[in-house]
């Protein structure tokens, strides 16, 4: 049995880009460059280690997932 272990982007962002992306951490942190989108399956990765997914939902680079946050959710309150 092979076992493959994934290397997931750590948390340090090391952005070669100009200008950088935003960090994981950052507000703005959803406008990071996409490096794979698989848009079939709904998500992107961006460079900044973040998976996007269509509904807006995040997954961190350090395991933690955000809630979708559509602006549309904001109206409706």
């Amino acid at each position: 049995m092979t076992t493959t272990t994934a290397l997931r982007p750590s948390s340090a962002h090391s952005c070669h880009h100009h200008p950088s992306c935003p960090g994981a951490a950052a507000p703005d942190r959803d406008a990071a460059l996409v490096l794979v989108a698989h848009p079939e399956q709904g998500w992107s990765l961006l460079c900044n280690g973040i998976v996007l997914f269509d509904d807006t939902g995040e997954l961190l680079p350090d395991g933690r997932a955000i809630a979708p946050h559509r602006p549309t959710d904001q109206a409706a309150a």
